[in-house]
């Protein structure tokens, strides 16, 4: 009996301890759940039903229950009853998680878009695609490169999109996907951010060698050295934990900060910039700030990546969430069709130029593309690299826009190509090393 008693009690003590320990978590849980609910729905127009099953049918994110409110275009969820988390979406700004500051904030002041209805075909245009067929494909062997990208389930593809020679060559969707969904980029969204400073930099609104620190004297440390360039390259030197499987400054970031920005900005210093790689989501919404800090108005802010870049483009599809606080969350939250992620990847194919108008100067994506120190030849600016032939069979002049779940956008110069694949599931660098080495292989 008293044996009995004991176990009891210590299972009893395991349990308590496990729900101290746990509880914080269920506020991240909660948070993602309702996030990635909101925004999905309410950009995406995707349904509640598919999401839960899909989207977040995750470890852990499976075990919140997800409500959608269509009149209040908003989700909440909770862990078995615990922690509730809201997410409520604005038109032209996307889903924010609330909490109790949230009626602080101002949801008035939404992005102005710049939007031209044209006749041109994809990529200058919207009116459909160019059907020619090009001599120099061998569009059997293409077809074999989109078989086995789809055909094993667990790969989790969603869409596949191959452009050469400015064309789209192949393209492809699951079920319940198309050409006009919206899929979120997550990380490949960083990429977005980098740009804008290489417009700002073309316009000669900034330059690289900013340091955005350089008032906050410090006889301790080097952040008065840190420079932007610094900043793009993830080589600051500022303490940053981007671990999204435990509490830690990337998700008390994304799920708990009213104001993104802010997260790493306040770290300390824990080595003198170049001398260590580390990539930081924080140092995304760093930057987000710093460019805030560049416009007069925060109408000013919200409207230059549309208006310098996404509908510059044509990239019509595109939407950049917001914090609380009205700043754009580039580390994480950028949205857009397949065929736009495309048109931004081929952006950087022709150096900047969009149909005779330039939009960064062409030395940008030169910049973007070289080695970061410390890097080990996979990270440039903002952007990842295959400098050292991470992708054994791939040409190193390869640079690629990354996104959590292996959303990509390749693109690779000395092919002429640009690659597009979203989905479900992180791939292997060997399975993205087989699906490009079979692409490229239907070229001649």
């Amino acid at each position: 009996m008293k044996k009995t008693k004991l176990l009891l009690g210590i299972v009893l003590v395991g349990i308590i301890a496990a729900a101290y320990f746990n509880y914080p978590k269920l506020n991240l849980i909660s948070g993602y759940a309702s996030k990635n609910m909101a925004s999905t729905v309410f950009i995406a127009d995707r349904d509640p039903v598919d999401i839960t099953l899909n989207d977040n049918e995750m470890p852990l994110i499976n075990l919140a229950d997800c409500e959608v409110s269509q009149e209040g275009t908003s989700a909440t969820a909770n862990v078995y009853g615990l922690m509730p988390r809201t997410a409520v979406y604005k038109e032209g700004l996307g889903a924010v998680l609330t909490n109790k500051e949230f009626s602080k904030h101002n949801f008035d002041i939404v992005p102005n878009r710049f939007q031209v209805q044209d006749s041109l075909p994809f990529p200058y245009g919207n009116n459909g695609v160019i059907d020619t067929v090009l001599e120099n494909v061998a569009y059997d062997k293409l077809e074999v490169a989109f078989e086995n990208a789809f055909q094993d389930p667990e790969q989790k593809t969603r869409s596949l999109l191959v452009v050469h020679k400015n064309q789209i060559i192949g393209e492809r969707y699951i079920r319940g996907f198309s050409k006009d969904t919206k899929i979120l980029g997550w990380s490949m969204t960083k990429s977005i951010l980098g740009t804008i400073y290489g417009i700002l930099e073309y316009q000669d609104e900034i330059d690289m060698e900013f340091k955005p620190f350089a008032k906050e004297m410090s006889m301790k440390n080097h952040k008065p050295d840190i420079t932007l360039n610094h900043l793009l390259r993830m080589q600051s030197g500022l303490e940053w934990d981007e671990n999204y499987f435990k509490i830690s400054d990337v998700t008390k970031m994304l799920f708990l900060d009213s104001d993104m920005t802010l997260a790493q900005r306040y770290k300390k210093v824990v080595a003198e910039p170049t001398e260590v790689w580390n990539y930081s989501s924080g140092t995304t919404n760093l930057l987000s700030g710093i460019l805030r800090e560049q416009f007069a108005t925060h109408q000013e802010y919200l409207d230059f990546p549309y208006r310098e870049l996404i509908d510059k483009i044509g990239m019509n599809s595109m939407l950049l969430e917001t914090d609380l606080s009205g700043n754009f969350i580039l580390s994480s939250y950028g949205w857009a069709t397949t065929r736009d992620w495309a048109k931004f990847g081929l952006l950087y194919l022709n150096k900047g130029d969009w149909n005779g108008k330039r939009i960064f100067s062409e030395s940008w994506s030169d910049y973007v593309a070289k080695p970061t120190i410390n890097s080990n030849g996979t990270y440039g600016a903002h952007f990842w690299l295959n400098a050292e032939g991470k992708y054994e069979d791939i040409p190193t002049d390869l640079y690629s826009v990354n996104g959590f779940q292996g959303q990509r956008i390749f693109i690779i110069p000395s092919k002429d190509l640009v690659v597009v694949r979203t989905g479900l599931k992180e791939q292997t660098d060997e399975q993205f090393n087989t699906l490009l080495k079979e692409i490229i292989a239907s070229i001649r």
